[in-house]
């Protein structure tokens, strides 16, 4: 998270303001948080992304909600260069492109299959990755949120019904610089394996609500 703070406080670009949204954990979370004056908030009654997204968003004062992993970093010129892209296109909705952070070539290859695939999905039933997606706040109030029921592709789910409220497109301004620490963890094929199934099961709209179907854990990486 240091890092992605840093990052954040590097960019061209003042008007936000940075939430945390913790869920309930051990480490210095935030210690962290507080020194680089953001507005924390921590919850354990259910660990999980979506929830801790939607308590981010609630009391959120902004009309534009960008969603960030805690390991992901921004580019310099990240958040004027998507501003503007998010405004001038006038969107509800967008993902991003990734570069891995560290990469390795064979990575790159990863990403270059990931961002395809997203690419063509924009314009059917959009899927981004959710270590960075952007949403228009009425939007994503419009939608009750992140669906707290679904386990896995919750960000593929939340894209494909914030596209029914307007348009969602692909940022192509900058790429997100995402965390290769799971790929690095579980192996290039295991992790690869793993995406490729969520997202065929997302293609035919179908939720993974249960671990059984998918093994992927949170919070060890």
């Amino acid at each position: 998270m240091p890092r992605l703070l840093e990052s954040i406080k590097e960019q061209d670009y003042s008007d936000y303001e940075i939430i945390i949204s913790d869920g309930g954990s051990s480490d210095k979370t935030e210690n962290i948080a507080k020194s680089f004056g953001c507005i924390f908030i921590s919850d354990s009654s259910y660990r999980h992304p979506s929830k801790q997204r939607n308590d981010g968003a609630a009391i959120a004062r902004g009309d534009q909600l960008l969603f960030l992993d805690a390991d992901s970093v921004l580019q310099l010129g990240f958040l004027s260069k998507v501003s503007e892209e998010f405004s001038s296109q006038r969107l509800t909705g967008a993902g991003f492109y990734f570069h891995f952070n560290p990469n390795k070539p064979s990575y790159e290859v990863f990403a270059a299959i990931y961002n395809s695939f997203c690419f063509f999905r924009q314009f059917i039933s959009p899927a981004a990755v959710g270590a960075a997606i952007m949403a228009r706040r009425d939007a994503h109030e419009k939608i009750g949120g992140f669906d707290l029921a679904i386990l896995l592709a919750e960000d593929y789910d939340y894209c494909a019904r914030l596209a029914r409220q307007g348009k969602f497109r692909m940022i192509k301004s900058i790429h997100l610089l995402y965390s290769s620490r799971r790929i690095h963890k579980d192996g290039y094929f295991k992790t690869a394996y793993a995406w490729a199934k969520m997202g065929s099961y997302t293609i035919f709209h179908r939720r993974i609500t249960s671990d059984k179907k998918i093994k992927y854990e949170f919070g060890k990486y």
